[in-house]
């Protein structure tokens, strides 16, 4: 009979993990899928100087200076320098599809990861897959060919490491911890910081916990108490016996106070771990392998010193916090919550699980959600975080609501392995892919409407460059160089900022002023010494410059949407200089002639 129990039970073990297995396989093809879907044709500004660096470094290696605007040596610290020189090796191999392609295959290996990451660590297959679908909704207009994507990757592993790393101890999480950093450092150096934020809940559990064994002020009674009887009794000696037997009773009434303060301070501490055992909402664990992981945390500080870029690791984000290129800068700015409505709707399920519910989270988890909310509400770009690591922390509140309401939603992973399970969530997966993926069919890698493709093929058939100064645009400067047009300005900011060029002039907030009209383009262009200007054909510039026949510019190229100026300022008052001089010599010549005529006469 114990036999037949047993292998009853070996069966029914055997039947969950082929469901488990038979899931596993179906979310990865459809989180595949899914983010394959949610992956642009079209490639972003940041794409095209990638290239060109990645080919720069090809060439000359990382010189620490900038060959691609005409500006006059600004030294420049190649805050991705790795993902540039790889980008540029798929581009040589496999032109932009190439680009395109290995978008595609990160942003799948982003959503498999989120997945995974969120399986391991909370065992909840369904959540898990949930979840990743909506963390890739959300961070769907992050998903393009820049560094950020790969760093994505690594941040959300990072937690995984950590993870198992406290909770075993064992060195391969530890390797792993420090090779991430290092790559961070390398891929995407402006991000580097942030690694050591993820390791700050953790280590501030720790400390909390280690704080919370102290009572405080029963110690600091016990204290006082201890010194008071030490100097009655020393008293006691030293005087005669009607107050000695005063004395004495004091002291019996103190030693009393103090025995009781000393059991009270036990009871204090039993108290306070049965509350930790079930804590009213949240959980405070102390987990000595913390020290461990900080050790870990100081020798991932050191990896910023193993790239080719100097200082920048450590200097980068403070210079460019600094500035003011951050306040100028769409993704930047703080979030305005009200135009993010999946951002109320994440923050109206995290707040109603914890307030109405009885679900409990852990104190390293609320450091880590509310840190990622203060920076996401700081800086719009930090959606990013919240909804990466927010997802771990959401996905371990469900199940830890689920539980204490006797919701296994486990079991269910059955019915999505069945045909009618398989059929509903195959459906509605493939109609939100479909739903995204349809719009950008037949886009082109690079949109003329954003980006001057036929205006550079002017630009390079008909103008010097080697004499000219062109001002352009913020956002297609990129562009621009990579066609081998030095550009005036383009979208690495930092680059044309005063922290990280010591220049006279901020050519960054230049522009900036120039572009808003709130500096008449006149006179920086005096400044500069602009010779030819592009621009959008709809932009203030040059609806100013249409409607007052600005004489100062000739038109040398318009398009549906660019326009190229020749600036005239310098042949004009040539041409005015000449004429003055001709008028000067007819002048002479006249009077001249007049004079000899009166001499004949």
């Amino acid at each position: 009979m114990v036999q037949q129990k047993l292998t009853k039970k070996e069966k029914v073990n055997e039947k969950e993990l082929s469901s488990n297995m038979k899931f596993t396989i179906l979310a990865i093809i459809l989180i595949a899928v899914f983010s394959f879907a949610l992956t642009p044709i079209t490639f972003q500004n940041d794409t095209y100087y990638t290239i060109k660096i990645g080919e720069h470094i090809q060439n000359y290696g990382v010189d620490m200076e900038d060959p691609f605007s005409w500006h006059e040596n600004l030294s420049y610290t190649y805050p991705h320098w790795l993902y540039d020189l790889l980008t540029y090796w798929i581009y040589s191999f496999f032109n932009m599809q190439g680009i395109y392609i290995v978008t595609c295959i990160l942003s799948i290996i982003l959503g498999i990861s989120i997945y995974m990451v969120n399986t391991k660590l909370t065992k909840n297959q369904i959540l898990s897959f949930l979840i990743t679908i909506g963390v890739m909704y959300l961070l769907k207009s992050y998903i393009t060919a820049r560094a950020q994507l790969v760093t994505f990757i690594l941040f959300i592993w990072t937690v995984y490491f950590i993870e198992k790393f406290i909770e075993t101890r064992k060195i391969r999480y530890a390797i792993g911890l420090v090779l991430i950093s290092l790559a961070i450092a390398n891929l995407h150096v402006a991000v580097w910081p942030f690694y050591f934020v993820l390791y700050l809940p953790y280590i501030a559990e720790y400390l909390i916990a280690i704080l919370g064994e102290f009572v405080f002020y029963q110690k600091g009674q016990i204290f006082v108490l201890e010194k008071r009887c030490k100097h009655i009794k020393k008293k006691i000696g030293k005087i005669a016996e009607p107050k000695k037997q005063k004395l004495q009773i004091k002291l019996e009434k103190l030693e009393s106070k103090l025995e009781n303060y000393k059991n009270t301070s036990d009871r204090i501490k039993i108290k306070r771990e049965q509350y930790n055992e079930n804590p009213y909402k949240i959980k405070l664990t102390k987990n000595n392998n913390v020290k461990w992981l900080i050790i870990v945390f100081i020798i991932c500080i050191f990896t910023g010193l193993c790239t080719p870029i100097g200082d920048t690791p450590y200097t980068y984000l403070f210079k460019t916090m600094a500035g003011n290129t951050t306040q100028n800068i769409n993704e930047h700015l703080p979030m305005t919550l009200i135009e993010q409505i999946p951002v109320i709707i994440t923050l109206i399920i995290f707040l109603s699980i914890l307030i109405f519910t009885k679900a409990k989270i852990k104190l390293c988890d609320l450091f880590m959600i509310s840190g990622l909310l203060l920076l996401m509400l700081y800086s719009r770009r930090q959606l990013t975080m919240f909804a990466l690591m927010g997802s771990i922390v959401l996905n371990r509140l469900l199940n830890d609501m689920f539980s204490r309401y006797d919701m296994d939603i486990k079991d269910k992973v059955k019915f999505f392995v069945k045909p009618v399970g398989l059929i509903i969530t195959i459906s509605v997966v493939a109609i939100m892919s479909i739903h995204f993926y349809k719009p950008k069919i037949g886009d082109p890698y690079v949109d003329e409407t954003q980006y001057p493709v036929q205006a550079s093929d002017y630009i390079l058939a008909n103008i010097d460059l080697k004499t000219a100064r062109l001002y352009n645009e913020y956002n297609y400067g990129s562009y621009l160089l990579f066609r081998g047009i030095p550009v005036f300005i383009d979208s690495r900011a930092d680059l044309y900022s005063p922290e990280f060029n010591e220049l006279s002039d901020d050519i960054f907030m230049d522009f900036i002023n120039t572009s808003s009209i709130g500096t008449f383009y006149e006179d920086t262009f005096e400044k500069y010494g602009i010779t030819h200007v592009i621009c959008f054909k709809n932009s203030k510039m040059n609806m100013i410059i249409e409607k007052t026949n600005d004489s100062h510019y000739h038109l040398l190229y318009s398009d549906d949407y660019f326009v190229v100026y020749e600036r005239l300022t310098n042949k004009i008052e040539t041409q005015a200089e000449t004429q003055t001089e001709t008028e000067t010599q007819t002048e002479i010549e006249t009077q001249t002639q007049t004079a000899n005529l009166t001499e004949t006469t």
